[in-house]
C-alpha cells in the first residue's frame, strides 16, 4: 500500500507523533512518502534512516494514494496528490472557530486520537440545525489513538527511600495547569517536608521574559527546574527517578508524557477531562474530577473561542489531597495497571488503526 504523509518530525508533540507514525507504518510494510512540515530534526541513526527513506520515496510519490496530514486544525488546506485527503489534527478545546471549521471541512475524512475528540468533531462539523448528526458523519471521523514506545519507556523500579518526588513535563502554559500545580504542591510541602517537585517545562515558544516569570512562580526550595531533554531516552532517564507525575491540565489533545509515565510504571495524577481520558481511568490514575468548563483564555494562545476545564480553589484543594493520597497509598509501588494500559497504546497499534481506516 502506498501512502503520502505530511507531518513534522522533531522532539515536540506533533513531531514525536509524526516520526513514530512514519516508523510504525514503514514497519507494517507501507511505502510511505514523507513530506515533512518544517525542517526534520532527528537524534538517532534509526530515526534518520526512516526519515531519509520516506523522503526518498516522496521523489516519486503515488499521486493516487491517500494523503494524511498530521497538523493543526487551522492549516489543513495543503495535501499531496489526488487521493483521499485525511486530516489528523490534535486539539485541546471543545470548539472550532470559523477558520478551523473551513479547513477541517475541506478534508475528505478526519483521524483523531480520542473518542472525546471525535465527539467534538461530530458536534462542531457534522451537526444539523435540529441537533442531529448527519447520517454519514460517523464514517468521516476515525479514532486513531497515539502510542508510546515501550522499548524507550520500560517499567522502572519504584523508588524506596523516604522522599517523594513529584514530576511534571510539558511546555509552560496556563492550559497545562502550571499556575495551579505550584499552589497544590505548596500545600503538600507545608505538611510534609520530605517532598520535591521536579519541573521539566521549558517552552521554546516563550520569550526569555515569559520563561523567567514562570521560573519565579516556582521559586520554592523544594522545586527543581530541569532543562528540556533533547531525546526521549533522556526523558525516560528523568521519569525513572521520580515517584509520581502530576498533570492538572485544563485540556489536552493527547498528552504523550502522561502515557509515557504509565509505561514506565509511575503513578499519575490527572484531570478527568479531554483527550487523555482515552487512557486515564480510576484504575490506573488519581483523577481530579472536573464539574464544569469555562472559556479558554490565557492571553497568549487562547482567547475564549472554546472551553476547557474550570479549575478553582476547590479543585486545587482536591489536587492537594490526591497528591497526599498517592504518598499514603502508592508510594514505593509500581503502577502495574498503568503498565498494562500503556501496552494497549503502542505505535504499532496506531499504525494498525490507520491501515484499517485506509482499507475501508
Amino acid at each position: 500500500m502506498n501512502l503520502n504523509l505530511m507531518a513534522p518530525v522533531n522532539q515536540l508533540g506533533y513531531g514525536v507523533a509524526g516520526l513514530n507514525i512514519l516508523k510504525a507504518l514503514q514497519a507494517k510494510g507501507l511505502n510511505v512518502s514523507l513530506f515533512p512540515i518544517g525542517q526534520p530534526q532527528v537524534v538517532t541513526q534509526e530515526d534518520a534512516e526512516a526519515v531519509k527513506r520516506g523522503m526518498e520515496a516522496a521523489k516519486l510519490f503515488d499521486v493516487t494514494a491517500p494523503c494524511i496530514r498530521v497538523w493543526h486544525q487551522h492549516d489543513m488546506s495543503q495535501f499531496v496528490g489526488r487521493g483521499k485527503h485525511i486530516g489528523f489534527p490534535i486539539f485541546e478545546l471543545d470548539t472550532f472557530n470559523d477558520l478551523e471549521k473551513h479547513h477541517l471541512n475541506s478534508c475528505d475524512e478526519l483521524m483523531v486520537c480520542s473518542k472525546w475528540a471525535k465527539q467534538v468533531c461530530l458536534n462542531q462539523l457534522y451537526m444539523s440545525p435540529n441537533g442531529h448528526t448527519y447520517l454519514d458523519a460517523d464514517e468521516k471521523v476515525h479514532v486513531v489513538p497515539l502510542g508510546v514506545d515501550a522499548e524507550l519507556f520500560p517499567p522502572a523500579p519504584a523508588r524506596q527511600d523516604d522522599k517523594t518526588i513529584f514530576f511534571n513535563c510539558g511546555k509552560w502554559e496556563i492550559r497545562k495547569g502550571h499556575d495551579i500545580l505550584i499552589k497544590a504542591f505548596e500545600k503538600v510541602a507545608k505538611e510534609d517536608e520530605n517532598v520535591e517537585l521536579w519541573m521539566m517545562c521549558s517552552n521554546p515558544f516563550n520569550s526569555p521574559e515569559e520563561e523567567n516569570k514562570w521560573h519565579q512562580s516556582y521559586n520554592h526550595p523544594k522545586v527543581k527546574l530541569i532543562p528540556r531533554a533533547d531525546t526521549q531516552a533522556e526523558v525516560y532517564n528523568i521519569m525513572s527517578q521520580v515517584d509520581c507525575g502530576v498533570f492538572p491540565s485544563r485540556g489536552e489533545g493527547w498528552n504523550l508524557e502522561l502515557l509515557e509515565m504509565m509505561a514506565a510504571g509511575k503513578h499519575v495524577v490527572a484531570t478527568e477531562y479531554s483527550a487523555h481520558t482515552e487512557f486515564c481511568t480510576e484504575e490506573n490514575s488519581y483523577l481530579l474530577p472536573i464539574s464544569d468548563v469555562e472559556p479558554a483564555f490565557d492571553g497568549k494562545w487562547f482567547f475564549g473561542q472554546g472551553n476547557w476545564a474550570k479549575i478553582d480553589d476547590a479543585e486545587v484543594e482536591m489536587l492537594t489531597k490526591l497528591m497526599q493520597r498517592f504518598i499514603k497509598l502508592s508510594k514505593g509501588k509500581v503502577n502495574q495497571t498503568g503498565i498494562e494500559t500503556a501496552k494497549k497504546f503502542s505505535w504499532q497499534n496506531t499504525a494498525r488503526e490507520i491501515i484499517k481506516c485506509l482499507q475501508k
